[in-house]
């Protein structure tokens, strides 16, 4: 399987009126502007996801949303609360291993410090293992069965 991992763009700050809670800030305008040259760039990698797998909040919906829009892949977008910052990586690791059909390309949409700590227990076995991912910054993981521990390679 080929796990990319991708951080939501440029959000609201955090205490700005109008978004009191932290699900509901969204992208900012320069945020949604990066993010469409982030899908240009994926398109022309020619990138392509068999499942496009978001955390519900709604920076998380609108950066993936914006992929989805540019690889033609509406029908392939899911949210999962396991994307959430609140998240558990146990339960997003069983939740990929669920679907009948594994897909060989996912793309996983959420939050830091979520993300970097699922990238480093896949990578290292360990949580600890210095990974910063910027907003809307993307890597790639390579794994022959994704499980809770050391499965993955970077790419």
């Amino acid at each position: 399987m080929n796990l990319y991992v991708l951080r939501h763009g440029l959000t609201v700050e955090r205490g700005t009126p109008g978004f009191a809670k932290d699900s509901a800030r969204p992208l900012t305008p320069e945020g949604e502007r990066r993010l469409w040259q982030v899908a240009k760039a994926m398109r022309s990698l020619e990138l392509s996801f068999d499942l496009i797998l978001s955390s519900s909040y709604l920076r998380a919906r609108q950066t993936a949303e914006i992929v989805a829009v540019a690889l033609n892949a509406h029908k392939r977008l899911e949210f999962s609360d396991s994307l959430t910052p609140e998240g558990s990586s146990k339960k997003l690791i069983e939740l990929l291993n669920q679907f009948k059909s594994q897909p060989e390309n996912v793309l996983l949409v959420g939050h830091e410090p979520h993300l970097s700590s699922l990238i480093s227990m896949l990578v290292s076995g360990e949580t600890g293992f210095a990974v910063v991912m910027k907003k809307g910054g993307l890597c790639k993981l390579r794994a022959e069965s994704l499980e809770h521990r050391q499965c993955a390679t970077l790419e």
